[in-house]
């Protein structure tokens, strides 16, 4: 295999610890009023770990805070490119963007899509992740489905979505998280039923499918070909409660996540479907608020590098 662009998603230096901080709301006030300082270390953290990809989130790891702290997407891409850095993708969390299950809020979310879009075309990058709306707490009524019904609404908000950024030369890449209407095997497989593989894509993350009872290996091989990009992400064991969902949930599901190597997921089968997908020259590590991202990262690297051989 020729060798991957190891890349990284920003929430991995979103812990207050990393910054001397007591909370992450310390963390986003900290960093709305220093956001030079935060890249900085940022970008010098990734230098040093030999990661060279990044993938911007939400505050402070977003687009937003670049712009706050370069004035512009060619000056941010400058100051990456000055030490081997470059954008490879965006995440649009849910609460940071209109809501997919509200059908009038179409002209919003391709509005703001296409705003993500232009400043990853002009920053270099060619991916926007997004995921799917979060199911409802288990038992609350009326009770909320995940059918082919509602499936078909999400699959065509996808399709305009998916065609607006494709004229920025940027792909709409889905994200199957945790607690999502885009979490469990059957979920993918009906939405990628559902979708034109021409302007929609998927971004399997490996700790998520595994922690909703699915096989990550087997989502990445049956899908391989619409597979753009893909979190690396390990995962202690399934999700064994009903969670409630809200928004607590994340912090919830923190305790089921690990770093690379020391969970369930099966690296060399994982690492070897990638090797067969369109997203195989991207390594990308999520490593959920580390307390040390120059030492997660490396070793995070190291297991990748293990699993590839």
């Amino acid at each position: 295999m020729a060798p991957p662009r190891f890349a990284t998603d920003i929430v991995t230096f979103h812990h207050p610890g990393f910054w001397g901080l007591e909370s992450a709301d310390a963390l986003r006030d900290w960093a709305v009023r220093n956001p030079g300082r935060f890249w900085e270390r940022v970008m010098d953290t990734l230098a040093e770990a030999g990661v060279t990809g990044l993938e911007l989130t939400f505050a402070p790891g977003d687009i937003d805070s670049a712009l706050r702290a370069f004035g512009a997407a060619p000056s941010f891409r400058r100051a990456l490119r000055s030490r081997g850095l470059r954008v490879v993708s965006a995440f649009v969390a849910g609460g940071d963007a209109p809501d997919w299950r509200h059908g009038g809020n179409l002209p919003a979310i391709v509005a703001d899509a296409e705003r993500r879009a232009a400043f990853l075309a002009e920053v270099g990058a060619e991916f926007l992740v997004t995921g799917l709306p979060m199911r409802t707490t288990f038992g609350t009524r009326p009770p909320f489905f995940v059918d082919a019904a509602y499936m078909s609404r999400m699959a065509d908000i996808a399709h305009v979505v998916g065609e607006a950024v494709a004229a920025h030369g940027v792909k709409l890449v889905l994200h199957t998280e945790s607690n999502s209407t885009l979490w469990y095997e059957r979920d993918i497989d009906l939405f990628m039923a559902l979708t034109d593989p021409r302007y929609v894509w998927l971004c399997p993350d490996s700790c998520h499918i595994a922690l909703g009872g699915g096989d990550p290996v087997a989502v990445a091989r049956r899908h391989s070909r619409r597979i753009a990009l893909a979190h690396w992400k390990d995962a202690v064991k399934p999700i064994d409660v009903e969670l409630t969902i809200d928004e607590t949930v994340f912090a919830q599901q923190q305790p089921y996540m690990t770093e690379l190597g020391t969970g369930i997921v099966d690296w060399p089968g994982w690492a070897e479907a990638m090797s067969r997908t369109p997203g195989a020259g991207v390594v990308l590590i999520e490593l959920d608020e580390a307390a040390d991202p120059l030492a997660a990262l490396r070793a995070g690297v190291a297991v990748a590098r293990a699993a590839r051989e």
